[in-house]
């Protein structure tokens, strides 16, 4: 697909070339391998002489269209589809970081990748280091010769704060590390990282971009923008044993510039298998048809429920992105087009035991672990997605136990707000 098309076009044609079954329809490739021309043939894709099939862990063509897809949108050069959104984050952060090196991150994060940075990765000899997300100075105070990447979230996961990407951007190129952000609560419809100076985008495609929540997957965007000629880098720079002693850097050819994505599916996914299953890769490829029709609908939703959380009596505090009077609605209404995402959450006057009881009341909102669904969605973190920080953590991430997070659907927005009348009633 050639040609400067925008993303509502992108969305429905972005990736996919018409095959000699003529099908419209991207197919579903449900096969684990590929037939190889003669022992050569074999040879020469496993050497990275040849392009082609070789295993579905790897590669499948139904996957390659929804790279490419993800990859246009974002305004990258290329992608790699995974198996979810947290294992996408995992080989982004391994894919730069070994043992022994540091990386930063905002410390507004979903509550899964919390512990994965804060828990899990020390165990492997990573260690993260964690700033408020709207602390320059903090980023800037927290590098050392061991940081090799910052990672944040364009909009926080649950609180939904907002960082000045600019400014971010500008300390990562300072001290050159790739600045890696999870573009999942944002999306390309609002927001496009890679435009002001990121260069790794991550998504859990189980949101938005899938938007229906029929499957899990992940992807990581390439924006093929940094250097990883720079020597502290080893991973690019020292002979890789785990695939032919290459230097992933260097030894690319016409390739060298895509060095983080093609270490990530030769190195990391080749031999970690978190693989997306053909299945789910044509299922979000169905959900990124409509996507950019979806959100305008859940931005619009989203804004009218922020307005009317804002001024109902049993409710004490309401955040989002675009509410006029938001902690991060200066900064955000820079960033942003087209809306704010469909996020929204709110704190209920009388603490966790109010919290509860709203969660109990309310219709017409599925009360699950999910967000980005077509239908709205309803959550209380610190009982269920954050409860495994402690309190100090909690407080960290700005979770509290009167906070109520809404996924706002694309249903009728009076009858979205009749429910949550209904429930604070």
């Amino acid at each position: 697909m050639s040609g400067n098309y925008r993303i509502e076009t992108i969305a429905l044609h972005g990736g996919q070339s018409i095959d000699a079954t003529k099908a419209r329809a991207v197919p579903v490739y449900r096969t684990s391998s590929y037939v190889f021309d003669s022992a050569q043939h074999g040879a020469d894709l496993f050497a990275l002489k040849q392009k082609g099939y070789i295993y579905t862990r790897i590669m499948n063509p139904t996957q390659d269209v929804l790279e490419e897809r993800v990859a246009m949108l974002e305004g990258g050069r290329a992608a790699l589809a995974l198996a979810s959104g947290t294992s996408a984050i995992f080989y982004a952060i391994i894919n730069v970081c070994r043992a022994g090196d540091e990386f930063i991150s905002a410390s507004n994060l979903y509550g899964g990748t919390y512990t994965m940075f804060d828990a899990i990765l020390p165990q492997f000899g990573i260690t993260c280091k964690m700033v408020p997300y709207n602390d320059y100075d903090a980023y800037e105070k927290a590098i050392s010769p061991k940081t090799r990447a910052i990672f944040i979230e364009s909009i926080g996961n649950p609180t939904l704060g907002v960082p000045d990407f600019e400014k971010v951007a500008t300390i990562a190129q300072k001290y050159h590390v790739p600045l890696i952000v999870d573009n999942t609560f944002a999306t390309p419809c609002h927001f496009r990282p890679i435009e002001y100076g990121a260069n790794v985008v991550v998504h859990s495609l189980t949101k938005w971009l899938g938007g229906h929540g029929t499957a899990i997957g992940g992807i990581v965007v390439d924006g093929a923008n940094f250097d990883w000629t720079d020597t502290k880098f080893a991973l690019y720079n020292e002979p890789d044993a785990g695939y032919h002693g290459m230097r992933f850097a260097h030894d690319l050819g016409d390739m060298n510039s895509l060095a983080f994505i093609l270490r990530m599916r030769l190195v990391a996914l080749r031999n970690l298998g978190a693989a997306i299953s053909p299945d789910n890769a044509w299922i979000f490829l169905q959900g990124l048809e409509t996507f950019p029709l979806r959100m305008q609908r859940h931005s619009e939703n989203a804004l009218k429920v922020a307005q009317f959380l804002q001024n109902h009596k049993s409710v004490a505090w309401v955040h989002y992105p675009g509410l006029v009077g938001d902690s991060s609605y200066k900064v955000a209404s820079r960033y942003f087009n087209n809306g704010f995402g469909g996020m929204v959450v709110f704190g209920i006057k009388g603490g966790y035991e109010s919290a509860v009881k709203f969660i109990n009341s309310i219709k017409l909102f599925s009360h699950l672990a999910n967000v980005g669904d077509a239908k709205s969605l309803v959550l209380h973190p610190a009982s269920t997605s954050h409860s495994q920080l402690s309190e100090e953590q909690q407080r960290e991430a700005g979770i509290t136990p009167d906070l109520i997070r809404l996924s706002v659907g694309i249903e009728h927005s009076d009858d979205i707000i009749a429910a949550l009348q209904e429930a604070l009633e």
